[in-house]
């Protein structure tokens, strides 16, 4: 069961290779630091919960749109907030904290899901995506007709 959600949500990792490669042609100082992040999926009944850790990030940093129509895509801009002390004469003795990367994560949503119905909180480090499942299509109704 695991292995066919996996695949639901599955995009070639040419889609992220290539986007990595067109990117690092581009500027190489924009791919530094490009990251996939983990996730956790969630199938519940009515609705798929995407489950990302973004320590140090804040809600303007994530960006989440949809593309074609079933592509779930959760970008950033890799910036955090460092407090600079420089200013008062102070400097780091030590930086071990990694400046957060960029991130891209692009993910094809199954047909029963409704993209006109996704949420996305960013709260305490974790970022939650959820997309609505659409109710399942009516059964067909079969009719007898009786031949004369």
């Amino acid at each position: 069961m695991a292995s066919a959600v996996n695949h639901l949500f599955h995009l070639p990792e040419s889609v992220e290779k290539m986007f990595f490669s067109t990117r690092h042609s581009q500027d190489n100082r924009e791919s530094i630091g490009l990251c996939s992040i983990p996730v956790d999926i969630l199938d519940a009944p009515k609705e798929y919960i995407f489950y990302f850790d973004v320590p140090g990030f804040s809600k303007s940093d994530i960006q989440v749109t949809v593309e074609d129509e079933n592509t779930l895509v959760i970008r950033s801009n890799g910036k955090r907030k460092r407090e600079d002390g420089e200013d008062e004469g102070c400097k780091y003795r030590r930086l071990e904290r990694k400046a957060s990367p960029k991130f891209l994560r692009k993910f094809r949503l199954p047909d029963n899901s409704n993209t006109c119905a996704i949420n996305a909180k960013c709260e305490d480090g974790v970022l939650t995506i959820t997309v609505e499942k659409l109710p399942p299509p009516p059964k067909a109704k079969t009719v007898e007709v009786t031949v004369s």
